[in-house]
C-alpha cells in the first residue's frame, strides 16, 4: 500500500476498519513523522456522534475488502479505549509513549523520544503557524446554499357513502266513483219496460262503487360514479438561510 504523503491525504474523510472489518470511526487527519515525512498516525474520530477523537498508528494499514475504506490490524475495542490526547497539531514524546505502550509497539522508548515525531503536516513548504501545514497557497472557500424540495404527506382525503332520509312529496290523480240517481219520465218508448211486473211491488238494486287509491313503490336507480382524485398545483417558497465565505487579508509584518 503506498504511503507516500500525497497518497495518504486521499484517507482523510474515509472510514478506517478494525482487523475484523468492523468500522471504526471516519479518518479526521493524518499525522506524518517530523524526520521521515512518512505517515505515521491516524486521527479517528468515534462514537456515535463522532465526538470521541482517537489516535491509531497507520504504518501496516491495507485497503479493506472491495475498496471498503482503511483496514488497521487493531480491534476496534483497542482504537476506542486509547489515551486520551487532544490533536493540538503536535504529540509530544510522552503522548506518543502512551500510544505506543496501548498499540503494544516497541517504538516507545527509542531514539525518536524527546522530539515531536507525529506533527499535523501535510507536507509542503507552507509555515502555518495555527495548524497543519499546506502548501505556500491558500484555498478560499465559500458555502453555497443548495435549495431543493422534499415530500411530505399533507394531509388525507378520504370517499365515503352514507345513506340519509329525505322526505318526498308526489301528487298523483286518483278517480272514484259515485252514484247518480236518473229519472226519466214515461214514454211510449220505455212504456212497455215500466209496466213489466206487478203493478205494487217493493225491490231492491245494488250499483257497487270503485275508486282509485295512490300507492307507494320504491326502486333503487344508481345516479353517477363518484371518484377521488389528484391535481398538482405548483406554487413557489421562499428560503432564507445563512452561507458562511473565507476571505483572505494581507498582513505585512514590514509596517
Amino acid at each position: 500500500m503506498a504511503t507516500t504523503p500525497s497518497d495518504v491525504l486521499s484517507w482523510r474523510g474515509q472510514t478506517l476498519i478494525d482487523a475484523h472489518d468492523e468500522k471504526i470511526g471516519k479518518i479526521e487527519e493524518i499525522y506524518l513523522d517530523a524526520d521521515t515525512n512518512e505517515p505515521e498516525w491516524a486521527l479517528v474520530t468515534t462514537g456515535m456522534f463522532g465526538n470521541k477523537q482517537s489516535f491509531v498508528p497507520i504504518q501496516g494499514a491495507t485497503d479493506g475488502a472491495d475498496g471498503n475504506g482503511i483496514r488497521v490490524p487493531f480491534e476496534k475495542a483497542t482504537v476506542k479505549d486509547a489515551p486520551k490526547i487532544e490533536p493540538d497539531g503536535a504529540l509530544s514524546p510522552q503522548e506518543e509513549d502512551a500510544l505506543y505502550r496501548h498499540y503494544g509497539r516497541d517504538e516507545a522508548g527509542s531514539s525518536r523520544q524527546g522530539q515531536p515525531l507525529a506533527t499535523g503536516e501535510r507536507g509542503g513548504p507552507g509555515q502555518d503557524t495555527s495548524g497543519p501545514n499546506t502548501d505556500d497557497a491558500m484555498t478560499r472557500s465559500e458555502e453555497e446554499l443548495r435549495v431543493g424540495t422534499t415530500e411530505r404527506e399533507a394531509g388525507r382525503v378520504r370517499l365515503k357513502k352514507y345513506i340519509v332520509e329525505d322526505q318526498v312529496t308526489e301528487t298523483v290523480p286518483v278517480r272514484r266513483e259515485e252514484v247518480r240517481v236518473e229519472r226519466e219520465p214515461i214514454t211510449d218508448a220505455n212504456r212497455g219496460d215500466a209496466l213489466d211486473g206487478p203493478d205494487l211491488s217493493e225491490e231492491e238494486h245494488e250499483v257497487v262503487l270503485h275508486a282509485e287509491e295512490a300507492v307507494v313503490d320504491k326502486k333503487t336507480v344508481p345516479k353517477e360514479r363518484v371518484r377521488l382524485d389528484k391535481d398538482v398545483t405548483t406554487t413557489e417558497e421562499t428560503v432564507t438561510d445563512t452561507v458562511r465565505s473565507e476571505r483572505v487579508d494581507v498582513d505585512d509584518a514590514r509596517r
